[in-house]
């Protein structure tokens, strides 16, 4: 007989109803709260802190003290699997990443193999052991990475941008040669998102962040095959552990995308409604979100009146309260506050 997971998150992740959604926030570690700046202050550089494991458990387990979220993500970046392929990554005070770039199929067949994840990114897995160790008993450590095509699209532009315009015009003039990249990360991504789980990672998601840029085939091709091929690869090594799965902006698409990546779970950003996705999304199992990040930086009795409405529509299934995306660094700590009480209330 097997015995139902106790911690809430995996119980919903697991297709069970509850009462009251278990609750954590994407970048719930980061910029809004004053005990991490001093933190990033400490470690000097963001790269720094990320491969520091007793200052990045430190800052994972911060909002945990101060909120008592039901999940732990861990902190890290996204962008740390391209420089463990050999890209040149660093960060820019006030501007953010910044990378070497991609734009030929030679500049592709120069990246080093899926499996140096494993040396580069050790520090990333001891950070991990160190939170299973710390992590209160009743909560959820969730591991990451970014989803192939939101990863390409940093490595081929150097940096973010508002529409992914250099990726779209390497897809589009090699498409051979992008999709290598897309399989490269991807198997990168299996490597990485494997030795997270070895370490002690219970849940892993996928964040697809820019993949409501992607159209028709390109979707199916770039957003939605290679989540499938992690997801499959994944679930062949460690078939317990619950997958969420995050393409972001995807609207109509977000229907049928857990059936047709084996995802556990699929992550909504807040441009859908909750009742649609409830209608139509959620029927296929565990679904996450959707709070517009805005409310932490405004409050009130509008995010009192927005949350209750999202619970109220996810309540016929299982649903695990989270923003639409990462909360942003104006956000004001007291609603965070507020989000965990409202939620927990029930009322």
């Amino acid at each position: 007989m097997t015995t139902a997971p106790a911690k809430t998150i995996l119980r919903a992740l697991a297709g069970e109803t509850l009462p009251t959604p278990p609750i954590w926030m994407m970048r719930q570690a980061g910029r809004y709260l004053p005990e991490y700046r001093a933190k990033r202050a400490e470690a000097g550089d963001f790269l720094s802190l990320c491969y520091n494991p007793d200052l990045a458990a430190e800052v994972t387990l911060q909002p945990i003290r101060r909120f008592g979220f039901d999940g732990a993500i861990l902190f890290a970046d996204i962008l740390l699997v391209p420089q463990a392929l050999g890209s040149d990554v660093w960060f820019v005070t006030g501007e953010g990443p910044r990378l070497s770039t991609i734009t030929s199929p030679a500049g592709v067949a120069a990246l080093k193999p899926a499996d140096a994840v494993h040396d580069t990114l050790s520090p990333i897995y001891e950070t991990i052991r160190i939170l299973r160790r710390e992590l209160p008993e009743q909560t959820t450590l969730i591991g990451f990475a970014g989803a192939p095509w939101t990863v390409a699209t940093y490595m081929v532009a150097g940096r973010g941008t508002p529409d992914q315009g250099p990726a779209h015009a390497f897809k589009d003039a090699d498409r051979a040669a992008f999709t290598a990249l897309i399989d490269r990360i991807g198997d990168a991504t299996i490597e990485y998102l494997s030795a997270q789980i070895e370490a002690g990672a219970e849940v892993v998601k996928l964040f697809d962040s820019w993949a409501g840029s992607l159209k028709g085939q390109d979707f199916d091709d770039f957003a939605l095959a290679p989540t499938a091929k992690i997801i499959a690869a994944l679930k062949a090594r460690h078939p317990a552990i619950p997958i969420i799965a995050f393409p972001r902006e995807a609207g109509p698409r977000y229907v049928g995308f857990a059936r047709a990546t084996g995802a556990d779970c699929v992550a909504l950003d807040q441009s859908v409604d909750a009742g649609w996705a409830a209608a139509n999304v959620q029927r296929d199992g565990c679904v996450q979100g959707n709070l517009a990040p805005q409310h932490m930086v405004t409050g009130g009795q509008a995010l009192v009146d927005e949350m209750r409405r999202i619970v109220a529509a996810f309540s016929g299934g299982p649903h695990i309260f989270n923003l639409g995306h990462g909360i942003t660094p104006d956000a004001n700590p007291d609603n965070v506050a507020l989000m965990v009480e409202t939620v927990r209330a029930g009322r």
